[in-house]
């Protein structure tokens, strides 16, 4: 149980692990977790949508649990943006083999992690682009507060999805204003509350 715990606080170390992307745009900060949170969040959804598409069948499970863990070696590793990826290295198979050992579900999360980075199964496939897609609304979100930067960087992530139904969904979402939402019923609710 010790070694159970000890997985637990690291998993919380996320919370305070900064995206360190963000910092090229001049505002905004999120951390590891949050980012994973989202992405698990559009992963239930593209499992969802892929299957009412006729894309056969997902491991909606498997999906899920791939999208919440993807970047949890980054609680030992940080958050390496494209700029530090040119000229830092790590060695994800070391921090995989540490922290998989000495917890009953080590094997489990050694695959999911595994199956996400080869990306060759359905599944791994559509939490790529869920961690994309999650990438697309915080930098729309960011444009719709004035961020000059969000733009350019939206383009280069629409790039990189590979199925047709996140492409689907990022054109919607680059079409939606990000706090329609909430906002979207303009009446006097907004003056007196009720």
């Amino acid at each position: 149980m010790k070694n159970i715990a000890n997985f637990l606080f690291e998993v919380g170390m996320l919370k305070r692990t900064p995206r360190s992307g963000f910092q090229f745009l001049g505002a905004g900060a999120e951390s590891v977790a949050e980012h994973a949170f989202r992405t698990a969040c559009i992963g239930f959804v593209l499992g969802s949508l892929s299957e009412a598409a006729g894309e056969g069948t997902i491991d909606r499970d498997r999906l899920l649990r791939m999208c919440l863990f993807h970047d949890l070696l980054e609680a030992r590793t940080g958050d390496l943006n494209y700029v530090n990826k040119k000229y830092v290295k790590v060695d994800n198979e070391k921090a995989l083999a540490e922290l998989a050992s000495g917890v009953p579900f080590g094997d489990e999360l050694s695959l999911l992690i595994k199956e996400f980075e080869l990306g060759q199964t359905k599944e791994a496939v559509l939490a790529y682009d869920a961690d994309q897609l999650e990438m697309i609304l915080a930098l729309k979100e960011y444009k719709d507060t004035g961020s000059p930067y969000a733009e350019e960087w939206l383009g280069f992530s629409m790039k990189r999805l590979r199925t047709g139904v996140a492409r689907k969904l990022a054109a919607d979402i680059l079409e939606t204003d990000s706090s329609l939402w909430w906002f979207s019923d303009k009446s006097d609710w907004w003056i007196r509350g009720k």
